[in-house]
């Protein structure tokens, strides 16, 4: 067929391989860990602040590491709830008045998912600047460093959250708390102690060859064993002075237990009996659905209208943190992103069936496994297994884990998402490119994470039009004669266009000839063909004499069809798609 594409090779270096899930496990299991203790208290904090059941909170977890990392097939993204959700699933309780009636909201919102799948609806975050994406990241990791600040100087009085510069429900945010907590860090000596020894741990660790070595030891894991470690010593030795006093239990992970469980920590049971008393614990904070509740209100307009509201923002959210994942992935690997709605889909609709708040996909977490060193999903499911097994057999031990270590490894993730070197990177790019940037950023620190990408590309699009606008029309003087100009059209032209042609037109002397030259624009919409017209009209009155060059007015759709016709598009892509 002489209009197709040229047959096209493909050819692969024998250097490189791509991670196989099985087979790096020295490297994906302690990763998992590091997600799971980083995951434990922020799954906890989410749901304390959206004002949902402690323990729904630790089930979207558990399905964010045991269910979407089966399905999905991104490679490093790690899913949970996330607090960017948090505004929505308050409101989503009060309006429906039950955390169980709620749950039907995030059950058909898995099930919008699933209806987004199947329109394949995730290649929205393709488009998607990449300034926008950096700005994504600088802005969480610029709330991470303010957010866990307070954890790190001991001031626990707020729930252990990752990206929200404002705290729900109150007049705080992250500044008033770091206020706070330097107002009262003399009387939080020692949880200052732990954070300080935690980030010496985190920086140091790398740094020695020896210890670098050992891939099974992450700088985030020691960081917190040694810190439980030393808050440990101050329980055993029960030093007197305030600096080496114990942590009170509001500075520590609070997994929550029934009363019977507690119970086992001051007493000797045998194995069966504890297996069966913890089994039976987690079943007890499990809430299930009430079908009769449901059954009465699947019909509610208010119901559908935020279980739509749940599906498209954590579909959303899920797809541009995959994206931004994916950037960070070394060895950059591109996710299916249609895949990552399907198994997210899933999880939420099963999460409505078991209590959990929504699930997505999280940056703060999937940035943790791969500065932990993990290589494949496998660091997801570790994780996911581990806050299943802890919440039934170890929760008593893992209360014993200081926030200050785990706010630690936030700050270490935090300044990693906005290293100076990558601001000045993209600020020598131009302004273009670093103005969409920092707008994103900033807007995302101070509201959330979609009102600031929504700002960020209409920011980024700003910018496209301006350098279209440009670049499409320029016009020059020919010949050695002043009155003689050419208006050339570099490429197709559209409305944004109409506003500086017009300007050039108007700019245009009496008494003169233009040549308006077509040429190389492909398409010419209605606005730029009305504004011709009327330009070839006007100019009757001013004696400028006009003519136009292989100017041809099309619509779109012709445009189009003539672009594929004269191209062979069609031919391309079937036999593309016939030898995948």
């Amino acid at each position: 067929m002489p209009n197709s594409f040229p047959k096209i090779t493909t050819t692969k270096k024998n250097t490189y391989s791509e991670p196989s899930l099985f087979g790096n496990f020295k490297y994906d299991v302690p990763a998992g860990l590091v997600v799971f203790l980083v995951a434990l208290p922020l799954c906890l904090g989410i749901a304390v602040a959206s004002d949902a059941p402690a323990f729904s909170g630790i089930v979207a977890g558990i399905l964010g590491g045991l269910v979407v990392p089966l399905i999905s097939r991104s490679a490093m993204g790690v899913s949970g709830p996330a607090a960017g959700l948090t505004a929505i699933v308050v409101l989503g309780i009060a309006d429906t008045g039950s955390f169980e009636l709620f749950l039907l909201a995030v059950f058909l919102g898995g099930l919008v998912q699933l209806v987004l799948f199947f329109m394949q609806a995730g290649t929205i975050a393709y488009f998607l600047p990449s300034s926008v994406l950096k700005g994504m990241l600088a802005g969480i990791g610029m709330i991470l460093i303010l957010k866990q600040l307070p954890h790190a100087l001991g001031y626990d009085v707020e729930a252990f959250s990752e990206d929200e510069f404002w705290i729900w429900g109150t007049d705080q945010n992250a500044v008033t708390m770091i206020l706070a907590a330097l107002k009262n860090a003399s009387k939080n000596l020692n949880a200052i102690v732990i954070s300080v020894i935690s980030l010496f741990v985190l920086i140091v660790w790398d740094r020695i060859p020896f210890l670098r070595k050992l891939s099974f030891l992450p700088a985030a894991l020691m960081a917190v064993v040694i810190g439980t470690l030393i808050n440990e010593a101050y329980l055993y030795y029960n030093f007197e002075s305030s600096i080496f006093s114990p942590l009170a239990s509001s500075h520590l992970v609070d997994l929550p237990m029934t009363d019977e469980l507690k119970s086992l920590s001051t007493q000797s049971v045998p194995t069966l009996e504890f297996i069966q008393i913890s089994l039976s614990n987690f079943w007890q904070q499990l809430t299930f659905p009430n079908f009769s509740l449901w059954a009465e209100h699947i019909k509610d307009w208010d119901i559908w209208v935020l279980a739509f509201t749940i599906g498209v923002v954590a579909s959303i959210e899920s797809l541009l943190t995959i994206e931004a994942v994916d950037k960070l992935d070394p060895y950059k690997r591109n996710s299916p992103l249609n895949r990552e709605l399907l198994a997210q889909g899933i999880a939420n609709t099963i999460a409505g069936l078991v209590g959990a708040i929504p699930v997505t996909a999280v940056i703060v977490r999937s940035t943790a496994s791969i500065g932990a060193g993990g290589r494949t999903r496998m660091s997801a499911i570790i994780h996911g297994l581990l806050l299943l097994i802890s919440v039934i057999f170890i929760s008593q031990y893992l209360n014993h884990i200081p926030l200050a270590s785990l706010a630690a490894i936030l700050l270490v993730v935090g300044y990693k998402l906005i290293k100076p070197s990558t601001v000045k990177e993209i600020y020598q790019k131009g302004r273009e490119q670093f103005v969409p940037f920092i707008v994103t950023a900033i807007v995302i620190l101070f509201s959330d994470l979609l009102i600031g990408i929504m700002v960020g590309i209409v920011v980024g699009f700003f910018f496209v039009i301006r350098a279209n606008v440009k670049t499409a029309i320029s016009i020059k003087q020919v010949g050695r004669d002043e009155n003689h100009f050419e208006i050339v059209f570099n490429k197709d032209l559209s409305f944004v266009n109409r506003a500086f042609l017009r300007d050039i037109f108007a700019r245009i002397p009496n008494h003169t000839s233009v040549i308006v030259d077509g040429t190389k624009a492909h398409f010419i919409d209605k606005d730029i063909e009305d504004t011709i017209k009327n330009f070839i009209k006007e100019s009757e009155q001013h004696d400028i004499q006009v003519t136009l060059k292989n100017v041809t007015f099309t619509s779109s759709e012709e445009a189009i069809k003539k672009h594929e016709k004269k191209n062979g598009n069609d031919d391309f892509f079937e036999e593309t798609k016939s030898s995948l």
